[in-house]
């Protein structure tokens, strides 16, 4: 797959909800398994109700270069913003167990022009899997 090739824009595997404003998928992974490469259109909040460890990988790195601790309630929100959709990513399950959480992509126009950096709750983090800044 390329950057030019076309990336399917389904944050996650079933999408439980859908009106004008939102529309909710659940992801559930599996023990090292993964969602392959996919793209965020929409500014989003990303709901894990339970804990996990995953990591993510941009088109075209190399490496798994994210990494996502989550505890039960951790929540991120990520601006998309108007001008791009995010780069095409695929995320996998680090842990032992199975784990599901949530995308609610808000449908309306970001009120930013350009994404903007992931903001999150204090019951998790996301980092670059070398320890530098994101």
């Amino acid at each position: 797959m390329t950057a030019s090739t076309d990336v399917p824009t389904s944050p996650g595997d079933t999408l439980i909800f859908e009106n004008d404003r939102v529309r909710v998928w659940s992801m559930t992974l599996a023990p090292g398994g993964m969602f392959d490469f996919h793209q965020h259109h929409h500014d989003h909040v990303v709901l894990w109700p339970d804990a996990g460890d995953a990591q993510a990988q941009e088109l075209g790195d190399p490496d798994w270069g994210l990494v996502q601790h989550a505890e039960p309630g951790f929540v991120l929100y990520r601006t998309v913003g108007r001008t791009r959709p995010l780069p095409p990513h695929r995320i996998r399950n680090l842990g032992p167990e199975p784990v599901t959480h949530y995308i609610v992509e808000l449908l309306e126009p970001s009120p930013s022009e350009e994404s903007e950096p992931w903001v999150f709750n204090d019951r998790g983090r996301v980092g670059r899997a070398d320890g530098s800044a994101l």
